[in-house]
């Protein structure tokens, strides 16, 4: 269990640290490499709708990938998504800048971040799934935890890539914005290597060769059956619920990471270094509270956590920016890791809930559209709306309050949905529990 923890974690962090060098580099370097023309605050605007279109092709990249990781196994598909991954993020650091090829860079950029939009969505599901299917019921949510730790460690290792690249390289009017900043772009494709290789070794979960024999049987109803029908048919209710607190969870996630990187840097005016720094430190509270609130999702149960995560979310978004706009780093690295930490506590306990609440047929297919439908408003809507928020009358405190509404829908759909803790994953348990 330990050996496939470590795979699944493993590879989600190297594919989520190639995803989130890209929300970095939108908010330090882009508006000056490809939208140097639109000039500073509408190059900021035009980075992020870069940064923002991975979020609309994620839910795409859940169908596809769900339905052959429905199909042919989770491990072959993760094997792929994870190459997409990585040959997508090497191109974006060795594409030109628009000074060279014009307007050509821009759309090489949009296309090149929209496949990196399909594999990250169909990553997750198959990480998760890879963990939850391998897992003992009574352990499930701590052990379905570990490949949640994607996004904070793959979030510090990007900010501390960039760090040292900014430390050593240059600043921003020198070698960081010239070149400097393909750096962990290119730096990728070894980590790439390093997470094929982990994934390689790893054999398909003992679930679904269970549910591959049952359906081979010539007499099996599921037999020939679509993966995406039979989730909209049999579950669509737990596919639109669940991608509820999933909001929440995108919108803090890339508030925190990607806005708030632009926000420190040019509204608070910190430096480059220090604003990296505080991300490293978010990120690891984010890590930290990844396991304990999957961890205590097994003891509490997992809407127990989640709601009592959601509603102290909604209570800190409104005090957030008020603490970041005291204007210096320790307000700034304090309001981040608050924000890290309760993103953890939720985050934690989805790794088993989703998996949980769909049958083994259509299980990755349902677990990855709940969780991408939320990242589109979450992931894609949020930092754009945050970027024109600070303009109005009422500033960044208007951030504060977005943030608290979408806690506020979140909350509704998972009082809404059912308690998943303890139940087996076989399709038979899972049938009875939806009924």
């Amino acid at each position: 269990m330990r050996r496939v923890a470590a795979a699944s974690a493993i590879g989600s962090v190297i594919e989520f640290y190639d995803f989130i060098i890209f929300g970095t580099a939108a908010a330090l370097v882009f508006p000056a490499v490809f939208f140097p023309a639109l000039g500073d605050a509408a190059g900021t605007v035009a980075s992020f709708a870069t940064f923002a279109v991975a979020f609309i092709a994620r839910p795409f990249g859940a169908l596809f990938f769900g339905h052959f990781g429905d199909r042919i196994g989770r491990k072959r598909v993760l094997v792929i998504t994870l190459l997409v991954m990585g040959v997508a993020t090497f191109i974006v650091g060795i594409l030109p800048g628009a000074a060279t090829i014009g307007i050509v860079a821009p759309i090489a950029l949009f296309t090149l971040r929209f496949f990196q939009g399909i594999a990250v969505g169909g990553e997750w599901a198959g990480a998760a799934l890879l963990a939850a299917e391998y897992s003992p019921p009574a352990r499930r949510g701590l052990w379905s935890s570990m490949p949640q730790l994607g996004p904070s460690l793959g979030f510090a290792l990007a900010s501390a890539t960039f760090l040292v690249t900014n430390l050593t390289l240059g600043d921003q009017s020198g070698s960081f914005i010239g070149w400097a900043w393909r750096i962990p772009f290119i730096f990728s494709a070894v980590l790439v290597l390093i997470g094929l290789w982990i994934r390689v070794r790893i054999a398909e979960t003992p679930v679904f060769s269970a549910e591959q024999e049952r359906t081979a049987q010539a007499s099996s109803p599921a037999k020939g059956r679509l993966p995406v029908l039979d989730v909209l048919v049999q579950q669509p209710r737990e596919v639109l619920l669940a991608s509820g607190p999933m909001i929440l969870i995108f919108a803090f996630f890339y508030i925190g990471t990607a806005f708030l990187t632009s926000y420190g840097a040019g509204e608070l005016g910190l430096s480059r270094p220090a604003v990296l720094l505080c991300g490293i430190i978010g990120a690891l509270f984010f890590a930290a509270f990844t396991i304990v609130g999957g961890a205590a999702s097994d003891r509490f149960g997992r809407r127990k956590v989640m709601i009592g995560a959601i509603i102290a979310s909604a209570i800190w978004s409104l005090a957030l920016f008020p603490v970041l706009d005291i204007g210096n780093v320790f307000a700034f690295g304090a309001g981040l890791s608050v924000t890290m930490l309760l993103l953890g506590i939720q985050y934690g306990p989805m790794g088993s809930f989703l998996p949980e609440l769909f049958e083994t047929r259509y299980r990755y297919t349902g677990a990855g559209m709940a969780y991408n439908l939320g990242g589109v408003l979450g992931g894609a809507v949020a930092p754009i709306v945050a970027a024109a928020l600070v303009a109005t009358e009422v500033g960044s405190a208007a951030i504060g309050y977005m943030l608290a509404g979408i806690a506020v829908i979140g909350l509704v759909c998972v009082l809404t949905l059912r308690e998943t803790q303890g139940i087996s994953l076989h399709t038979e348990e899972v049938a009875v529990a939806s009924a």
